[in-house]
């Protein structure tokens, strides 16, 4: 019997390399990996033109599709991106940012008001902090050189907010370190080396650990979306492409935990596996619906509060259902 030939666009990433090398085969899927290391391109593209079969994607734009009724894709419950965000809001030593009520009547920059780095980091500031995120000035724009970040096809706010565009010739890091944005949120660090540059949080590690072990929330930023029309035609896919994800992310954790040599350039490679194991039970990066369902429920939270969908949506909604015996 032939295989059905899938294009599946994504990062290169530890948890799927064994699915771009082949070392793990998709049953009854010949699946051709196109590794993009930019994910905007990818969420650009996969929306905007509906370019490749499987894509990892933004949770919140898939989320935002959905919500609203127009999304032309299903999802599985795998998450290629996860990061803290903490670690990622800077502010300028000059601006008097000494804790994040001082953002109130600032100028914040961020690559997207829409992307899902900023809603955590939003969602972050209003619940842990306590910020009117109303009494933000939001500067838009690309961190790394001037003009916009990607042209996203995001579904316009239920309550519209002021944001400025960026229409400078800096980009937001250099007007970071220049004093012409007093702070910076989003999803990277911004590549201007100044002393005029620090973080919101320089015990981010802290407090993004606390996080995880009070609240069980580890921000998922993509997921892994079908073109409906794919999946239609070929429901099956789902289980399939589930179940060799699983097996490429086990085949990722056996080899950072091979111990005669390390997988990585960290020198503390094995303390951060063991933390893992003492925080995460051993798995920092659990698929499916329920391990996830502290974090997914914070995100619709979130959006919700922030304008992106009318009303909260069941998580278990949000996926294709795969085969609970299958694992995470």
């Amino acid at each position: 019997m032939s295989r059905l030939p899938l294009t599946f666009a994504c990062g290169p990433y530890d948890r799927t390399e064994a699915l771009r090398s082949g070392e793990v085969q998709v049953e009854g899927i010949d699946l051709n990996y196109l590794c993009i290391a930019a994910p905007r391109e990818i969420f650009d593209r996969m929306v905007g033109a509906l370019e490749f079969d499987v894509s990892e994607l933004s949770a919140s734009e898939f989320i935002s599709l959905t919500g609203n009724g127009k999304s032309p894709f299903v999802a599985l419950p795998v998450f290629p991106s996860r990061v803290f965000r903490h670690g990622f809001m800077y502010v300028n030593t000059k601006a008097g940012i000494k804790t994040p009520k001082d953002l109130e009547g600032k100028r914040v920059g961020v690559p997207l008001y829409t992307q899902t780095a900023a809603i955590w980091a939003r969602g972050h500031l209003a619940h842990q902090y306590g910020v009117d995120l109303d009494k933000i000035h939001w500067v838009q724009g690309a961190v790394e050189k001037a003009g916009s970040h990607g042209t996203p096809h995001a579904l316009p706010l239920l309550k519209p907010v002021p944001i400025e565009e960026n229409k400078s010739d800096k980009s937001l890091g250099q007007m970071l370190a220049d004093g012409e944005i007093d702070a910076l949120i989003g999803s990277r660090a911004p590549e201007v080396r100044s002393p005029n540059i620090a973080r919101l949080f320089p015990n981010y590690r802290e407090v993004e650990r606390e996080l995880y072990v009070k609240h069980k929330i580890f921000p998922i930023m993509h997921l892994v979306a079908i073109r409906r029309d794919v999946y239609e035609k070929a429901p099956w896919i789902a289980t399939s492409l589930y179940k060799a994800f699983v097996e490429a992310k086990q085949w990722a954790i056996r080899r950072y935990r091979f111990s005669a040599a390390t997988s990585t350039m960290f020198p503390w490679h094995f303390d951060n596996v063991e933390e893992i194991d003492e925080i995460f039970g051993g798995d920092a990066w659990p698929y499916g619906v329920e391990a996830n369902r502290p974090t997914l429920e914070a995100l619709v939270q979130m959006m919700v509060e922030q304008h992106f969908i009318p009303k909260p949506i069941p998580v278990d909604d949000l996926f294709v259902p795969i085969p609970t015996l299958l694992g995470r």
